[in-house]
């Protein structure tokens, strides 16, 4: 299939056209990318050799309201009129929730979508109008008219971000749910709501005032070293998204590196419920631990050296070993009332990824020396 995809270079069509471009679509064999750059001429070349069109482009803040008209009813004017004289295909709009509205916009996308519905009536192409709320994900231009992408950009940067109505309710549609909908439209599985129109299935309810709270979190969590709740949904996707929009020189951040003579042990996230994960260095011939716990439990996983981890049961002799090695990556759990160590048996530092299942509590560290 070749596909036409007009407003390319947006941020709904900048993620439509990569993801048409890779492995995941193998059957789109070519893609137009008709931008507000390209020559008018070049839509009619598109057109005739497009097997489905997907019209994103339109105009949505303009400095004068009649731009509105010109940019979403007449541009959408002139693609069905191409298509009809040269090319019948498919088309999905990109409409907006406002064209349920009475205002500039909102009535510039009505009569898009009305266009649309005629080309589909009288050629018995399939049309697919999809009116989507906010949308918010990566690449989105910020100060612009995306709240989140404002907030994501502003946030990371220490730029106090501005709520007036913290209360006001959001329904927010997540880029790559779009584009996975747009592909389904494209293999003919869209997902049609009452009306004749189409929807993206997955649709977030946020309040104002608690996104921008998450996002604070998103901040705080570097000194915190903690990492958000991945079980909910849009704190998912809002984490991504926030990440996305970090200053290029500010994507990595300084941990605490505990050093002495034996090496090193550095903390890398700390979580409520999911515990705290770690990376300790020993040094040749160096032996660590000796200790045991009641109901902690850790996972070792040496990454790079070799070396020996060794258990005792409380109260017994017999001592067990596990040679371990950044050779052969394997995990050696640490149960709870074994007094256990680890030795560094090679000539050069050995690194060790440390998990345990909960943060190092140092009023409560249920941590007992013993030799093994």
């Amino acid at each position: 299939m070749k596909v036409l995809v007009t407003g390319a270079a947006g941020f709904i069509g900048k993620n439509l056209v990569e993801r048409l471009k890779g492995s995941g679509c193998p059957e789109v064999s070519e893609v137009f990318e008709f931008t507000r750059d390209s020559d008018m001429h070049m839509l009619e070349r598109y057109c005739a050799e497009s097997d489905f069109v997907f019209h994103l482009a339109g105009v949505n803040r303009p400095s004068d309201p009649a731009e509105f008209m010109e940019g979403n009813a007449d541009l959408t004017t002139h693609l069905l009129s191409t298509l009809r004289q040269s090319n019948v295909c498919p088309v999905v709009l990109a409409s907006s929730t406002q064209a349920a509205f009475d205002n500039p916009y909102g009535q510039s996308k009505k009569i898009a979508e009305d266009i649309v519905i005629g080309y589909a009536q009288d050629t018995g192409a399939s049309a697919f109008i999809y009116r989507l709320p906010g949308v918010f994900g990566k690449w989105c231009r910020p100060n612009y008219n995306s709240v989140v992408a404002t907030f994501c950009y502003n946030t990371a940067r220490g730029i106090p971000v501005r709520i007036d109505h913290p209360t006001t309710r959001l329904a927010l549609v997540y880029i790559d749910d779009v584009v996975d909908e747009f592909v389904r439209a494209l293999r003919g599985e869209a997902t049609q709501i009452e009306g004749g129109l189409y929807a993206v299935p997955v649709v977030h309810e946020a309040i104002l005032g608690d996104t921008a709270g998450l996002l604070d979190e998103f901040k705080e969590s570097r000194e915190k070293l903690t990492v958000p709740d991945m079980g909910d949904a849009f704190t998912k996707k809002l984490y991504a998204t926030y990440l996305s929009y970090l200053p290029t020189d500010a994507f990595s951040y300084p941990l605490e590196m505990r050093s002495d003579e034996r090496g090193s042990f550095t903390e890398i996230i700390r979580t409520p419920d999911r515990g705290q994960f770690s990376v300790n260095i020993s040094r040749p011939g160096i032996v660590k631990g000796n200790h045991w716990h009641n109901t902690k439990n850790e996972k070792f996983v040496v990454v790079d050296g070799e070396g020996v981890i060794r258990f005792r049961k409380v109260g017994e002799d017999a001592v067990i070993e596990y040679f371990v090695s950044g050779e052969k990556i394997e995990v050696v759990d640490i149960p709870p009332g074994y007094t256990h160590n680890i030795e560094n048996l090679g000539d050069t530092d050995m690194v060790t990824f440390m998990w345990s299942n909960e943060c190092f509590d140092p009023d409560n560290p249920d941590t007992f020396w013993l030799e093994v």
